[in-house]
């Protein structure tokens, strides 16, 4: 599903105009960017929470140059499902199906 489908499916449901609900899930994803920018998470519950998580530094190689090369610690934006979105999935029949396919 791309996200010109979720607006579609969106729109249809709420019956607001694609274009308003264009820009409302374009300002969603700004604020979700901007909040894991400054450090803060984002929780929605029942859904899920958008976190930063940290990575430590380490040292990883170059395999083409056979160099090792430092990789300084960092964080990297991440989203953890909420328990009933997980169950709500596993309980899906369509779930396994995607997998396979």
């Amino acid at each position: 599903m791309t996200k010109a489908d979720v607006i579609s499916e969106i729109a249809e449901k709420t019956g607001i105009d694609k274009a308003d609900v264009s820009s409302a899930l374009e300002q969603f994803f700004s604020v979700v960017k901007d909040s894991l920018t400054n450090g803060e998470n984002i929780y929605v519950r029942g859904f899920g929470s958008f976190v930063n998580k940290k990575r430590a530094k380490k040292v990883a190689r170059n395999i083409s140059k056979n160099t090792a090369i430092v990789i300084d610690e960092h964080f990297i934006p991440s989203f953890k499902p909420a328990k009933v979105f997980v169950e709500q999935v596993k309980s899906s029949d369509k779930a396994g199906a995607a997998v396979e396919n």
